[in-house]
């Protein structure tokens, strides 16, 4: 039996590296790791940061966005007396590159 242990350790492997592609493969989802401010933010203000981010066509119109929900951002932590983490990735950048989000 040897052999059907080792198909089907193959068999979950390559299950397991077809999820992986299939979420690198999908639109960007906001979350901890790539919204600055994530702890700062209701689950409702998370979903429409999300939508928002999806929906940009503009590059001018997601930096002005960006640079807006970051000083709100600040103001929270301030607020709470908590440091806000550093920069993280430019969600805007795609736009400025010409690179269509799916």
């Amino acid at each position: 039996m040897p052999c059907s242990r080792s198909a089907a350790v193959i068999a979950a492997i390559m299950w397991l590296v077809g999820l992986v592609v299939a979420a690198a493969a999908g639109p960007w989802r906001a979350d901890e790791g790539n919204t600055r401010g994530w702890m700062l933010m209701s689950p409702q203000e998370r979903i429409e940061h999300q939508a928002r981010v999806r929906g940009f066509t503009d590059y001018d119109a997601c930096v002005a966005y960006r640079m807006e929900h970051h000083a709100l951002m600040v103001q929270r932590a301030r607020e709470r007396g908590l440091a806000l983490p550093g920069e993280h990735w430019d969600f805007c950048s795609r736009l400025k590159r010409g690179v269509a989000q799916e």
